[in-house]
């Protein structure tokens, strides 16, 4: 996950927004996902920030991830996430594994097979698959609708 500072061009309010990887941001700003939490000004961009660059690997904590008893462990200043957000970003899982279990992977031809469902070229139905900002921007302006999944997914080509 990437985060970001973002800001609105209206009213210049400063947020914070998650991403998976930064053509996910890219794609949820052109699919007009994206907008101020204060105003609802849709003109999101990134904003300035300091790199979060950590310590020397000599002077590190240990690193982040699971410990003996399988229990996640906090990542090094990062405050605790609120149970709600917890909670809602399991259900958010929850629902995107389900749509994913109705949908079709179509892995690299995403752009192609959203063509030719879109034109009657192949039956209608739920697909997923990767495809670069530019595949889904001509996409969009053909009138064909796109959207990233809210959270990472690891294609099933890539799972062990």
């Amino acid at each position: 996950m990437i985060a970001y500072d973002l800001i609105c061009k209206a009213g210049s309010h400063r947020f914070e927004g998650w991403f998976g990887s930064s053509a996910d941001f890219d794609m949820q700003r052109l699919g007009g996902l994206l907008s101020c939490p204060v105003c609802g000004d849709p003109s999101v961009e990134k904003a300035v920030m300091a790199p979060n660059v950590g310590r020397k690997g000599n002077q590190a904590p240990a690193l982040p991830g699971k410990n003996e008893t399988d229990e996640a462990v906090a990542v090094a200043n990062m405050p605790a996430m609120p149970a709600e957000m917890v909670e809602m970003i399991g259900k958010l899982a929850e629902m995107q594994e389900k749509m994913l279990e109705k949908s079709d992977w179509v892995g690299d031809r995403f752009a192609d097979e959203a063509r030719a469902i879109h034109y009657g070229d192949a039956p209608d139905r739920i697909i997923h698959g990767s495809a670069t900002i530019e595949d889904a921007r001509d996409l969009h302006e053909e009138g064909i609708s796109v959207a990233p999944l809210p959270l990472p997914f690891v294609p099933p080509d890539a799972k062990n």
